[in-house]
């Protein structure tokens, strides 16, 4: 009875983890950094020296990727900091739904619904081409933390159906 083993696993991803650990004096400016559970690019980073006995401080100021708003963070240099795993992606466009979720087809041919059309200026850009001016077009998709956004769109190169 004393030999079975019990493991037990409290993730049930692929291994790959969402963030990673990074000191922050590391991090870099159009750098990643989790700010308060978002993940974020580093726009403004500054260092202070502090007293005798105390840790130089790295101030950042960053801002959420998904949702463009400005988070800051003030931590001593020798602490770690997250670091979300960040991937961009180019997809072809197929269709845009009623809904506005982006119908997207990868390089193996897989497609893709779940990426809803941003309201933004990308979004804006996404439904002219592809809509209005009737381009086939390729939709960056930046992924960090379980979250995605199409980012940027561009015109196809001919040829590439």
């Amino acid at each position: 009875m004393a030999d079975e083993v019990h493991e037990t696993f409290e993730s049930a991803d692929a291994g790959a983890s969402m963030t990673f650990p990074m000191q922050c004096s590391a991090l870099r400016k159009n750098g990643h950094v989790v700010i308060k559970g978002r993940p974020c690019k580093i726009v403004e980073m500054s260092t202070s020296k502090t007293g005798k006995h105390g840790h130089a401080k790295v101030h950042i100021v960053a801002i959420d990727i998904f949702t463009g708003k400005k988070l800051e963070d003030l931590s001593p240099s020798t602490h770690n900091m997250d670091v979300p795993n960040v991937t961009r992606k180019e997809y072809q466009l197929l269709d845009i739904t009623d809904d506005d979720f982006l119908s997207l087809m990868d390089d193996n041919g897989g497609t893709k619904d779940d990426v809803k059309l941003p309201d933004s200026e990308v979004g804006e850009r996404i439904v002219r081409m592809f809509k209005e001016e009737e381009k086939d077009i390729n939709v960056y998709v930046l992924t960090a933390m379980g979250e995605e956004t199409a980012i940027d769109a561009k015109e196809a190169p001919k040829g590439s159906a």
